[in-house]
Formats: structure tokens, sequence, C-alpha cells
């Protein structure tokens, strides 16, 4: 497995696998890994002939208020999981190397990225754009790999993918969960026992929803009074948003038809964590 820095490193690994017609396959991530971005490189490593993984604490995400500077960074234990499930190359960029100094360009989509996540945090999927636009350009993937618990985040880069006419297959992976429900997430490590056991309020809010759906129920504000019923049994738990949504514009929708998006997210003690089903 080989451990590069630069954008050309990249640009030229890549090209070099694309010249023997073989794939590549991109797993963008912020380190921290666990069983979630493992469930990823091995997905692309179905469906493609080489896999890169990128490792960058991506700044222009962050707001100035959150966790950037305490965002668990394992760089060394990051590589050795990587290293154990084949991976080619992990792209690992200095800052420097990804914003240059005065860099006055970013890539915004306007609407998506002003819903859900993007509303709780301002200028984050500005940040998630940019950085993803960047790493496009610099591995070329034919395949770029993501997480569904990231669902907001993947509906603002397939508007981007779709706009810009990139050359690029967005793959959404199923959401990966711990034996007990709570969906994984590099923030997981910050949670207390007590706030750990309290997480799961997300997933126990999820579950009620489906039951409903289930037994017929498909009004969408009936859905989220289901879901605020269950966070209200923790109190200590504070909701930022229940949100019944199309997923490709991330607007509310009154009816819960196959294919719609279920989304909460919620502060557990001083972390935010988010989660979310899919109507069947």
């Amino acid at each position: 497995m080989m451990v590069i820095q630069t954008v050309a490193e990249l640009r030229a690994w890549s090209r070099s696998v694309r010249q023997q017609h073989k794939t590549v396959g991109l797993v963008p991530t912020m380190g921290a890994l666990h069983e979630g971005h493992l469930s990823l490189v091995r997905a692309a490593k179905a469906s493609c002939d080489a896999v890169a993984v990128s490792i960058f604490v991506n700044p222009t995400q962050f707001g100035p208020n959150e966790d950037f500077a305490l965002y668990p960074r394992t760089f060394d234990a990051d590589c050795s999981l990587l290293a154990a499930e084949g991976v080619n190359v992990v792209f690992a960029p200095a800052p420097e190397e990804i914003y240059r100094s005065g860099a006055a360009t970013f890539v915004e989509v306007e609407g998506l990225s002003q819903r859900l996540d993007g509303a709780s945090r301002p200028g984050h999927f500005r940040g998630v754009a940019t950085v993803v636009a960047k790493l496009f350009i610099a591995a070329e993937p034919d395949r770029a790999f993501f997480g569904q618990k990231d669902a907001a985040q993947i509906a603002v880069l397939r508007r981007m993918v779709t706009d810009l006419g990139l050359a690029v297959e967005l793959v959404a992976c199923p959401i990966v969960r711990e034996p007990d429900g709570l969906a994984m997430s590099s923030r997981n490590r910050y949670l207390n026992s007590e706030e750990r056991q309290q997480a799961l309020v997300l997933r126990r809010s999820l579950q009620a929803v489906e039951t409903k759906i289930a037994s017929g129920e498909r009004s969408a504000a009936a859905l989220i009074a289901t879901a605020q019923a269950v966070f209200a049994s923790i109190p200590e738990v504070r909701v930022d948003y229940i949100a019944a949504v199309n997923w490709a514009t991330l607007e509310p929708v009154e009816i819960a038809l196959p294919g719609t998006l279920f989304a909460v997210a919620a502060w557990v003690g001083k972390t935010r964590l988010i989660d979310n089903a899919l109507v069947l």
C-alpha cells in the first residue's frame, strides 16, 4: 500500500491504473476509521480494480465553534486497517496541498446546502462540496463511495456531480451499526458511558417510525410526531431536526412515499449525531 501526500502523485497513480483499462474507486474519509468506513472500502474493492482512500480532516466544513481541533486523528491505526483490507493507495495531503494560499474558489450547491445539516451548520456543505470536487479532480475515480448515514451530504454531492458533469458514479452504501443499533460514527468516541446509552434514542425514534409505516401510516406529520415522542423520553438529548424529505432535493414531503428519507439529528451532551432511514 502506498501512502502519498500530493495531488500530482494521486493523479499519476490513477492515470496509470486507467491506462491499463482498469477502474479506480475512491473512498473519501476524514480518518478515525471504523467498520462503517471499511464497509465502503470493501464495496469499492468489489466493484473496482484499484482503490484509493483519502484521509483528510477538511477544515472548511467545520464551523468556528465546531470540533475541528478535537476531531479524532488516528492515522497510523487507520493505515493498518486499510493495509489489511488491501487498499492500493492512501492519500493523506497536508491542508496547504488542498487549499493553496490565497485560494478564492469554492463549490456551493445552492438550495440543498441550506437544508437539514446545512441549516444547522452554515457553510458546512460548501466545505464538503469543495473538498470532494478537489478529490474528484485529483483522483479522477470511476466510482466514489459514501455511507448513507450522511444522506444529506450524498444528495448535495449527487447534485454537484450532475450540475458539473463530472465523470464519476456516486455509490451510496448502507448504514453500518453497532450491535445495539447506534449508527457507527467517528464522533461516537466523544460519548461517555451515560451519553452512549442516551444516543440510542436516535435509532429508537427511527424504529418507531418504521413500525408506524409498516402499520400503514404515511403522514409525514404523524411520523415526525412519533419520533418526537420517542425523543421526549430522553430529555437530556436535544433534538436538532426530525424531517421527512425527498432524498434528491432534501425538501419536506407531506406523504412518506417509498424512497422518502426520514432523517434525525440531535445533540447528545456536546456531540451532534445523525441517523436516518429510507421509507420502503
